[in-house]
């Protein structure tokens, strides 16, 4: 295996940016010193005036894969990981056939083993009858991230609205339960009142209605208050409102919470105003909302009230998304373009590099207890990212890597550019290109 000597590097890493060398080798960091000099074989980048962060750990992600594969597959949409610099991910059930089973689980595992790019977990889902199956995961504590609950947003036969299940589930799993909160009957009941109306509602500018605050905050509540009960581990993903943002504490570091919560980028970017310009092409569950929400959203990132930012990555055809807003599907590719997002806010002194880092790297880490990734760190896997902070890149039709070949950010021109990748210590992405040999490796928690 190729070793590399990375020399004069800005390394964002553990709340500090110091210049370092770094020797990346078998796979892993070897040495991190101020400077090393080696004569083993290997290839020297100078990154001098360079960045250097860990790979980014998104732990939200929609590849598509059983099923969906006219949107996306696990190849396609990891490569796109890759260029944008997230080297590992956790990727949700909601596929098809619905990842119910233990048997689909470890289907999945063997496509990400065969064609992922970056590395690897998977969620096993939750229904209403799928309890001991479900809870069968328990005996895969270090090998797999978590439960996943669709607790309000019907997605196929996944919504979980039996209290029953719920408090089996919550009572018994020995694994963290990440849950999308959103309370179905108010969605409903919200729709209601539009179809009794005399208002034209099929426009995207009505998701936020629809889908309001109090839709998240009530069924946010009721899965904090299932935890409590029950001391679970819960995590708590893509929260969007001002109002949830109480039920969440800073008291704890974050290796003691026993909740927590995500924010993703497009809610830290967008705001209600830009449906008039973008309409379904930012069509998501939670919806974006206000501008306030938005505000509070960074304000409690920054005060450590949301532990995690990541992309909830969920890609549609082209086509889907022209139709007319009542039968056009929710959910936004993302993950080539997370970190570039984040780095315009850091150059609007929005959030530090630290921070960045923190957030999108060590957190997920920490939080899911994600083995010997997430940091730069002797020993570590070498996954890592490098930075030019000062060359613009443009988004355009042929650099979007998604399967479904858009971006909301199509034309738009970031003020930063990702200049290499490592995957394992393997140099996935290096100045526009992609090197497909498959080096994605299962991702293992220590539990």
């Amino acid at each position: 295996m190729q070793s590399y000597l990375i020399k004069n590097a800005l390394v964002v890493n553990e709340n500090k940016i110091e210049s370092k060398d770094i020797l990346i080798k078998n796979g892993r960091f070897e040495k991190i010193e101020n400077q090393i000099s080696t004569k083993e074989n290997h290839i020297e980048i100078d990154s001098e005036g360079l960045h250097l962060l860990p790979g980014l750990i998104d732990d939200q992600v929609h590849f598509r894969e059983p099923g969906l594969t006219e949107k996306a597959s696990i190849f396609t949409e990891s490569r796109a990981a890759v260029a944008g610099g997230v080297t590992s991910f956790m990727e949700m059930p909601n596929v098809k056939p619905a990842t119910l089973t233990q048997e689909l689980l470890e289907q999945k595992y063997e496509i990400g083993r065969q064609s992922s790019l970056a590395n690897y977990s998977f969620f096993m889902g939750v229904s209403n009858d799928n309890i001991e199956e479900a809870l069968k995961t328990n005996q895969k504590i270090n090998e797999v991230c978590g439960l996943k609950i669709f607790m309000g947003s019907s997605t196929g036969n996944m919504l979980v609205d039996n209290i029953i299940t719920l408090e089996k589930i919550f009572s018994e799993s020995e694994l963290l339960i990440a849950t999308h909160c959103e309370q179905e009957g108010m969605i409903r009941a919200n729709i209601d009142k539009l179809n009794h109306s005399n208002i034209d509602w099929n426009h995207a500018s009505f998701h936020p209605i629809i889908r309001n605050e109090d839709v998240c905050y009530e069924s946010s509540l009721t899965a904090i208050q299932l935890a409590m009960k029950f001391n679970t581990r819960l995590h708590i993903l893509h929260i969007s409102t001002s109002k949830e943002i109480p039920l969440f504490s800073n008291m704890l570091p974050l290796n003691e919470k026993r909740i927590t919560a995500e924010v993703c980028v497009h809610h830290l970017h967008f705001t209600a105003d830009d449906y008039a310009k973008y309409g379904n092409l930012i069509k998501c569950n939670p919806a974006i909302k206000a501008k306030e929400n938005r505000e509070s959203l960074w304000n409690a990132l920054l005060n450590d009230e949301l532990d995690i930012i990541a992309t909830d990555h969920a890609p549609h055809t082209w086509e889907e998304k022209q139709k007319p807003y009542k039968e056009a599907p929710a959910g936004v590719p993302l993950v080539q373009h997370s970190l570039y997002i984040l780095l315009d806010a850091y150059k609007e002194g929005r959030i530090s590099l630290e921070k960045i880092v923190e957030k999108a790297c060590h957190a997920p880490a920490i939080c899911f207890q994600v083995s010997e990734r997430g940091f730069i760190r002797e020993g570590y896997f070498a996954d890592a990212v490098l930075l030019d902070l000062n060359q613009n890149y443009t988004v355009t039709k042929e650099n979007v890597l998604y399967k479904c070949k858009w971006s909301p950010f199509e034309g738009h021109s970031f003020s930063s550019r990702i200049e290499k990748t490592f995957v394992n210590g393997y140099l996935a992405y290096n100045q526009g290109k992609l090197f497909d040999e498959q080096q994605g490796m299962r991702l293992m928690f220590h539990r």
